[in-house]
Protein backbone atom coordinates (compact mmCIF):
# COMPACT_ATOMS: atom_id res chain seq x y z
CA UNK A 1 0.00 0.00 0.00
CA UNK A 2 1.81 3.22 -1.55
CA UNK A 3 1.46 6.15 0.98
CA UNK A 4 0.39 8.56 -2.21
CA UNK A 5 -2.54 6.24 -2.90
CA UNK A 6 -3.06 5.99 1.18
CA UNK A 7 -6.14 8.14 2.53
CA UNK A 8 -6.93 8.77 5.94
CA UNK A 9 -10.22 10.99 7.14
CA UNK A 10 -9.40 13.00 10.39
CA UNK A 11 -12.42 13.65 12.22
CA UNK A 12 -12.51 16.15 15.20
CA UNK A 13 -14.27 18.92 16.47
CA UNK A 14 -11.02 20.88 17.63
CA UNK A 15 -9.48 22.49 14.67
CA UNK A 16 -5.93 22.53 16.40
CA UNK A 17 -6.09 18.58 16.75
CA UNK A 18 -6.86 18.35 13.33
CA UNK A 19 -4.29 20.86 11.81
CA UNK A 20 -1.40 19.38 13.99
CA UNK A 21 -2.05 15.64 13.28
CA UNK A 22 -3.29 16.11 9.44
CA UNK A 23 0.32 18.41 9.01
CA UNK A 24 2.33 15.21 10.62
CA UNK A 25 0.43 12.64 8.80
CA UNK A 26 0.97 14.67 5.38
CA UNK A 27 4.11 14.89 5.95
CA UNK A 28 4.65 11.20 5.50
CA UNK A 29 2.84 11.01 1.98
CA UNK A 30 -0.51 10.23 3.08
CA UNK A 31 -3.66 11.75 1.51
CA UNK A 32 -5.51 14.03 4.36
CA UNK A 33 -9.80 14.54 4.12
CA UNK A 34 -10.85 16.03 7.55
CA UNK A 35 -14.33 16.52 9.30
CA UNK A 36 -15.84 18.42 12.34
CA UNK A 37 -18.34 16.18 13.48
CA UNK A 38 -19.74 12.03 13.54
CA UNK A 39 -22.61 13.35 10.53
CA UNK A 40 -19.92 14.67 8.46
CA UNK A 41 -17.77 11.90 9.11
CA UNK A 42 -20.17 9.59 7.40
CA UNK A 43 -21.00 11.74 4.62
CA UNK A 44 -16.89 11.99 3.98
CA UNK A 45 -16.42 8.19 4.20
CA UNK A 46 -18.99 7.66 1.74
CA UNK A 47 -17.53 10.02 -0.62
CA UNK A 48 -13.96 9.52 0.10
CA UNK A 49 -13.88 5.88 0.47
CA UNK A 50 -10.55 6.39 2.82
CA UNK A 51 -8.45 3.86 3.97
CA UNK A 52 -8.16 4.90 7.72
CA UNK A 53 -10.18 6.81 10.04
CA UNK A 54 -8.90 8.51 13.08
CA UNK A 55 -12.03 10.26 14.84
CA UNK A 56 -12.59 11.50 18.41
CA UNK A 57 -15.56 9.91 20.30
CA UNK A 58 -17.43 13.82 22.19
CA UNK A 59 -18.33 15.78 19.37
CA UNK A 60 -21.86 17.53 18.52
CA UNK A 61 -23.89 16.96 16.30
CA UNK A 62 -23.15 13.09 16.41
CA UNK A 63 -20.83 11.71 18.17
CA UNK A 64 -17.78 9.22 17.09
CA UNK A 65 -19.82 5.93 18.60
CA UNK A 66 -22.49 6.20 16.51
CA UNK A 67 -20.65 7.43 13.43
CA UNK A 68 -18.82 3.99 13.62
CA UNK A 69 -21.27 2.63 14.19
CA UNK A 70 -23.21 4.18 10.58
CA UNK A 71 -19.83 3.92 8.67
CA UNK A 72 -19.66 0.08 9.49
CA UNK A 73 -23.37 -0.30 7.67
CA UNK A 74 -21.70 0.91 4.49
CA UNK A 75 -20.57 -1.62 2.29
CA UNK A 76 -18.18 0.09 0.61
CA UNK A 77 -16.15 0.94 3.96
CA UNK A 78 -16.44 -2.97 4.96
CA UNK A 79 -12.50 -2.98 4.93
CA UNK A 80 -11.85 0.78 6.54
CA UNK A 81 -9.63 0.69 9.55
CA UNK A 82 -11.47 3.42 12.36
CA UNK A 83 -9.30 4.21 14.97
CA UNK A 84 -10.30 6.43 18.28
CA UNK A 85 -8.19 9.22 19.06
CA UNK A 86 -9.69 10.88 22.44
CA UNK A 87 -9.10 12.23 25.78
CA UNK A 88 -11.03 8.99 27.26
CA UNK A 89 -9.49 6.34 28.69
CA UNK A 90 -11.89 4.73 30.82
CA UNK A 91 -11.66 0.83 30.43
CA UNK A 92 -15.49 1.12 29.71
CA UNK A 93 -14.75 3.75 26.83
CA UNK A 94 -12.77 1.49 24.99
CA UNK A 95 -14.88 -1.49 25.62
CA UNK A 96 -17.72 0.94 23.90
CA UNK A 97 -15.61 1.59 21.14
CA UNK A 98 -14.48 -1.57 20.37
CA UNK A 99 -18.40 -2.59 20.50
CA UNK A 100 -19.21 0.04 17.84
CA UNK A 101 -17.16 -1.31 15.68
CA UNK A 102 -13.34 0.41 16.36
CA UNK A 103 -10.34 -1.31 15.48
CA UNK A 104 -8.36 0.58 17.79
CA UNK A 105 -8.08 3.23 20.71
CA UNK A 106 -5.27 6.45 21.03
CA UNK A 107 -5.50 8.25 23.92
CA UNK A 108 -5.00 11.88 23.91
CA UNK A 109 -2.80 13.72 24.08
CA UNK A 110 -0.10 12.00 22.06
CA UNK A 111 3.62 12.64 20.59
CA UNK A 112 2.96 13.60 16.81
CA UNK A 113 5.64 10.39 16.22
CA UNK A 114 3.83 8.21 18.47
CA UNK A 115 1.09 8.66 16.76
CA UNK A 116 2.51 8.46 13.14
CA UNK A 117 4.45 4.93 13.81
CA UNK A 118 1.07 3.63 15.48
CA UNK A 119 -0.80 5.03 11.79
CA UNK A 120 1.53 2.99 10.08
CA UNK A 121 1.49 -0.47 12.45
CA UNK A 122 -2.34 0.04 11.32
CA UNK A 123 -1.81 0.43 7.85
CA UNK A 124 1.39 -2.25 7.65
CA UNK A 125 -1.58 -5.08 9.26
CA UNK A 126 -4.24 -3.65 6.54
CA UNK A 127 -1.48 -4.71 4.09
CA UNK A 128 -0.76 -8.16 5.76
CA UNK A 129 -4.08 -9.19 6.29
CA UNK A 130 -4.34 -8.15 2.31
CA UNK A 131 -1.73 -10.30 1.11
CA UNK A 132 -3.29 -12.82 3.10
CA UNK A 133 -6.60 -13.33 1.65
CA UNK A 134 -8.06 -16.88 1.50
CA UNK A 135 -11.22 -18.77 2.06
CA UNK A 136 -12.11 -21.00 4.51
CA UNK A 137 -14.75 -23.65 5.11
CA UNK A 138 -15.24 -25.40 8.33
CA UNK A 139 -18.11 -27.00 9.67
CA UNK A 140 -20.06 -25.65 7.22
CA UNK A 141 -19.27 -22.12 7.64
CA UNK A 142 -17.72 -20.39 4.57
CA UNK A 143 -15.05 -17.84 5.61
CA UNK A 144 -14.13 -15.29 2.85
CA UNK A 145 -11.00 -13.30 4.44
CA UNK A 146 -10.57 -11.31 1.09
CA UNK A 147 -14.53 -10.27 1.16
CA UNK A 148 -14.29 -10.39 4.94
CA UNK A 149 -17.61 -12.11 4.64
CA UNK A 150 -19.26 -15.69 6.49
CA UNK A 151 -21.72 -17.50 4.91
CA UNK A 152 -23.77 -19.75 7.25
CA UNK A 153 -26.86 -22.11 6.17
CA UNK A 154 -26.62 -20.30 2.79
CA UNK A 155 -27.12 -16.68 4.98
CA UNK A 156 -24.25 -14.00 5.15
CA UNK A 157 -23.30 -12.78 8.27
CA UNK A 158 -21.75 -9.69 8.34
CA UNK A 159 -19.27 -9.03 10.96
CA UNK A 160 -16.95 -6.01 12.32
CA UNK A 161 -12.70 -5.81 10.96
CA UNK A 162 -11.93 -7.27 14.52
CA UNK A 163 -14.72 -9.64 14.81
CA UNK A 164 -13.89 -11.34 11.72
CA UNK A 165 -10.26 -11.32 12.38
CA UNK A 166 -10.57 -12.79 15.11
CA UNK A 167 -13.66 -15.20 14.08
CA UNK A 168 -10.74 -16.00 11.34
CA UNK A 169 -8.04 -16.90 13.88
CA UNK A 170 -10.10 -19.22 15.77
CA UNK A 171 -11.49 -21.21 13.01
CA UNK A 172 -8.36 -21.58 11.26
CA UNK A 173 -7.52 -24.34 13.84
CA UNK A 174 -10.38 -25.86 15.24
CA UNK A 175 -9.98 -27.44 18.62
CA UNK A 176 -6.75 -25.52 19.78
CA UNK A 177 -6.62 -23.24 22.59
CA UNK A 178 -5.78 -19.72 21.72
CA UNK A 179 -4.16 -18.17 25.07
CA UNK A 180 -5.37 -15.07 25.13
CA UNK A 181 -2.39 -13.16 24.60
CA UNK A 182 -1.53 -15.03 21.32
CA UNK A 183 -4.98 -13.57 20.49
CA UNK A 184 -3.98 -9.76 21.58
CA UNK A 185 -0.95 -10.09 19.64
CA UNK A 186 -2.60 -11.62 16.50
CA UNK A 187 -5.87 -9.57 16.05
CA UNK A 188 -4.83 -6.27 17.76
CA UNK A 189 -0.68 -6.58 17.52
CA UNK A 190 1.74 -5.61 20.09
CA UNK A 191 1.79 -2.25 19.43
CA UNK A 192 -2.26 -1.40 20.47
CA UNK A 193 -2.76 -1.29 24.05
CA UNK A 194 -6.50 -2.40 24.50
CA UNK A 195 -9.06 -3.40 27.69
CA UNK A 196 -8.69 -6.52 29.67
CA UNK A 197 -12.44 -7.24 28.51
CA UNK A 198 -11.97 -6.30 24.42
CA UNK A 199 -11.78 -10.00 23.65
CA UNK A 200 -14.35 -11.32 25.86
CA UNK A 201 -16.72 -8.54 24.01
CA UNK A 202 -16.05 -10.01 20.78
CA UNK A 203 -16.28 -13.17 21.97
CA UNK A 204 -19.46 -12.34 22.90
CA UNK A 205 -20.94 -10.62 20.00
CA UNK A 206 -19.17 -13.93 17.85
CA UNK A 207 -21.39 -15.81 19.76
CA UNK A 208 -24.62 -14.08 19.55
CA UNK A 209 -24.14 -13.59 15.40
CA UNK A 210 -22.41 -17.49 15.12
CA UNK A 211 -23.64 -19.43 17.23
CA UNK A 212 -23.21 -19.64 20.81
CA UNK A 213 -22.02 -23.20 21.02
CA UNK A 214 -19.09 -22.49 18.62
CA UNK A 215 -16.74 -21.11 21.11
CA UNK A 216 -15.83 -22.28 24.15
CA UNK A 217 -13.76 -20.44 27.08
CA UNK A 218 -11.29 -22.13 28.59
CA UNK A 219 -10.79 -20.87 32.26
CA UNK A 220 -7.85 -18.63 32.77
CA UNK A 221 -6.32 -19.84 29.46
CA UNK A 222 -8.59 -18.46 26.66
CA UNK A 223 -10.72 -19.67 24.21
CA UNK A 224 -11.00 -22.14 21.53
CA UNK A 225 -13.72 -22.47 18.33
CA UNK A 226 -15.46 -26.25 18.21
CA UNK A 227 -17.41 -27.47 14.92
Amino acid sequence: MKKRNTKILLVDDEPDILEIVGYNLAQEGYQIVTAINGKEAVEKAKKELPDLIIMDVMMPEMDGMEACENIRKIPELNNVIITFLTARSEDYSQVAGFDAGADDYITKPIKPKLLVSKVKALLRRLKEQEQNSETLNVGGIEINREEYKIVKDNIEIALPRKEFELFYLLASKPGKVFKREEILDKVWGNDVVVGGRTIDVHIRKLREKIGDDLFKTIKGVGYKFEV
